[in-house]
């Protein structure tokens, strides 16, 4: 088996777990935050940073990769772990939210995606079997099949079409897939309709799958509708594989999924948000550009451990970024990256301790 998961403990409070996937270039402790490394780079950061950030998994886009430098050119380097330099896990994304988010590129068919590249215009075509063969071809560790993302909200039938389109391109992911050193994963769709979601859960999960990932949703709806789903949708979930929740990384939505039973994060907001001189901390958001920072030469937070707030004010930070010196950036981005893993390290302790609900209660304040 390319990966195993293990259930450690669950809490007796909430459906909180903690967990350990395995895999043949590392483990994974769960919850777990994947950044996200889009053209095969974590923005600002080497793979060395990474990992003294805590880091443990990475995750890379196919859909980018796949345009520049191409999948030849990194097959051709030995893999996409030789090419970037990571010698640790990597989960790679099918390309199709990508696609799915150029709606005026893009035609979509039960038989494939019809789209215009957003670096040339030349047209490409993206079905299930090409995006199991790109992502073979860059080799990562965690696979996902390509799927129908909707928006939320949509019409009913639109979302049953989409469910019916995703579970039809799993099937066909599964048939075109040859290579055993790869876990392949679903993904459940169905927007904010829980029958959808259930029936998409329960026709996926019947091929036996080593985990399962949570698509479509942190696409724009109100965050109690991504609470009441995930509330709704785990119980039909089993619990010894591990369960992704895609591109959801703020702290506060974060911490609403690890309490709902959810393994696995990924998402671009905080690097992007760092770039742009927003920084999370355990003593709340820091807007590194203001004025009232100019001349405070403490840390961004006292207890944290990272690089940056070892070395460095928020003085200097802020002279940094009005200076838009790319140092700024970087120092940022270690601190949101450091941050992400610290909180994924305090939830699992709070699992065990049975204390999530102050964690909780404390990151949901931080606002």
């Amino acid at each position: 088996m390319p990966l195993k998961f293990r259930l450690l403990y669950t809490s007796p409070d909430s459906c909180a777990r903690i967990g350990l996937l395995e895999t043949r270039r590392g483990r994974i402790h769960t919850p777990c935050f994947m950044p996200v490394g889009t053209h095969a780079t974590v923005k600002a950061l080497s793979p060395h940073e990474l990992k003294e950030a805590g880091a443990e998994i990475l995750l890379s886009n196919t859909y980018h990769l796949w345009l520049r430098p191409g999948e030849d050119v990194i097959q051709e380097a030995g893999g996409l772990h030789r090419f970037m330099s990571w010698d640790g896990p990597i989960l790679t994304d099918s390309g199709g939210f990508q696609v799915f988010s150029l709606p005026k590129f893009r035609k979509i068919t039960d038989k494939e995606i019809i789209f215009r590249s957003h670096i040339d215009g030349s047209v490409r075509v993206l079905t299930p079997e090409k995006a199991i063969a790109l992502q073979e071809a860059l080799g990562a560790d965690i696979i996902m099949q390509l799927d129908h993302c909707p928006p939320i909200p949509a019409p009913y039938k639109e979302l049953e079409q989409a469910v019916e389109r995703t579970i039809a391109w799993w099937r066909r992911c599964l048939r075109a897939k040859t290579r055993s050193d790869q876990a392949l994963f679903p993904i459940v769709q169905g927007g904010d309709q829980l029958s959808l979601r259930q029936y998409c859960a329960e026709q996926l999960l019947a091929d036996d799958p080593p985990g399962i990932a949570i698509g479509g949703l942190s696409v724009g709806e109100p965050p109690e509708v991504r609470v009441q789903v995930l509330k709704e949708l785990i119980p039909h979930l089993p619990e010894d594989k591990p369960r992704y929740l895609m591109g959801v990384g703020h702290p506060r939505d974060l911490i609403l999924a690890i309490e709902q039973g959810v393994d696995m994060f990924d998402c671009v907001m905080p690097t992007r948000n760092a770039r742009n001189s927003g920084l999370f901390t355990f003593r709340g958001k820091v807007r590194i550009r203001n004025a009232k920072y100019k001349r405070d030469f403490t840390p961004l937070d006292p207890d944290c451990s990272c690089y940056t707030c070892r070395y460095f004010t928020k003085a200097y930070l802020h002279h940094l970024f009005k200076c838009k010196e790319i140092l700024g950036a970087r120092l940022a981005t270690i601190h949101n990256t450091y941050f992400l893993q610290q909180l994924m390290q305090k939830a699992r302790k709070a699992i065990q301790e049975g204390t999530l609900v102050q964690l909780r209660q404390k990151i949901l304040s931080l606002g």
